[in-house]
């Protein structure tokens, strides 16, 4: 088993959790303010994780995803993608 490659930063995820959660809302065609509405938080805070400057919560995600229409592994999976490029 091959030692695992260098950690990517926290603040590398937060930018590629935003840009997966961008990628998603507009697949939907969601405004910032009503995904914010619809998972309990305001259209500032999806803002801010989408532009990166926040970091997503367990709950947060749960309740994105929930939204989002999509598995809540799902958005881990698109965020390893993002990751890896």
């Amino acid at each position: 088993m091959a030692p695992p490659g260098p950690l990517p930063s926290g603040v590398a995820i937060d930018q590629a959790f935003g840009r997966v959660v961008r990628s998603l809302r507009t697949q939907v065609g969601l405004s910032q303010e009503s995904l914010g509405l619809a998972s309990g938080n305001g259209r500032t805070f999806v803002s801010q994780l989408e532009r990166g400057q926040r970091g997503a919560s367990l709950k947060t995600l749960f309740r994105l995803a929930a939204v989002l229409d999509v598995p809540p592994a799902e958005i881990v999976r698109r965020v390893e993608g993002e990751l890896s490029r």
